[in-house]
């Protein structure tokens, strides 16, 4: 499960993914975290656009009393859920999106000492996480990413990983009928992955 990733800069993501601005915004926090501003790319009028979105749907529980509590980010979306919990905005084109990533951290160690460790793409600067979006009451427009099945190689650090799209299946994922999405339900390529591990507590970092 990935909470923490580092987003592009807004002008290399706008000239990578051939987008244009949706609104003017500050790009906030290099570092994102669930709940936190962060940006993605999707389709509109047949237009790619660069939108800030909060990192997460919101979720309402109710406590003991049944009062309403803070809303909970749900950051990430199985694949393996898509056509069911997700498939409401799964099997809508216009609810996916793309989240410009240069890197996302995983714990890494025993329960208590857990280290930080950050995954990459091999020569790639920014790549794309397919993603889903909505608009909700609690954040305005948000987004979470999709997760797949981790390479075995790398299942020492999570089972699960983010769903990495290649720049040609970009436009499958953002355009394409849900069964069309299959495809990507498959774990990326150890070999075509940096880690970097380091000794800074998780908790900390």
């Amino acid at each position: 499960m990935c909470v923490r990733y580092d987003r592009g800069h807004l002008e290399r993501v706008a000239k990578l993914f051939a987008a244009e601005l949706a609104d003017d915004f500050n790009e906030g926090p290099v570092t994102i975290h669930p709940k936190d501003p962060g940006m993605v790319v999707r389709v509109e009028a047949g237009r790619r656009l660069v939108q800030q979105m909060t990192w997460g749907f919101p979720v309402v529980l109710t406590g003991k009393k049944g009062q309403p509590l803070k809303p909970k980010a749900v950051n990430n979306a199985r694949f393996d859920k898509l056509g069911t919990f997700w498939r409401r905005w799964a099997a809508d084109p216009r609810q996916r999106c793309l989240i410009p990533a240069v890197r996302y951290a995983e714990a890494v160690g025993e329960k208590g000492v857990m280290t930080e460790t950050w995954l990459s793409v091999k020569d790639a600067p920014v790549f794309a996480w397919a993603g889903l979006w909505r608009s909700s009451d609690e954040w305005g427009d948000c987004y979470t990413g999709v997760m797949t099945d981790n390479a075995p190689e790398l299942a020492y650090i999570h089972d699960r990983s983010p769903v990495i799209l290649e720049p040609e299946h970009w436009e499958t994922w953002l355009t394409a009928p849900l069964a069309g999405l299959y495809q990507f339900d498959r774990a990326y390529p150890a070999e075509c992955m940096a880690v970097e591990a380091t000794t800074v507590p998780w908790s900390k970092a």
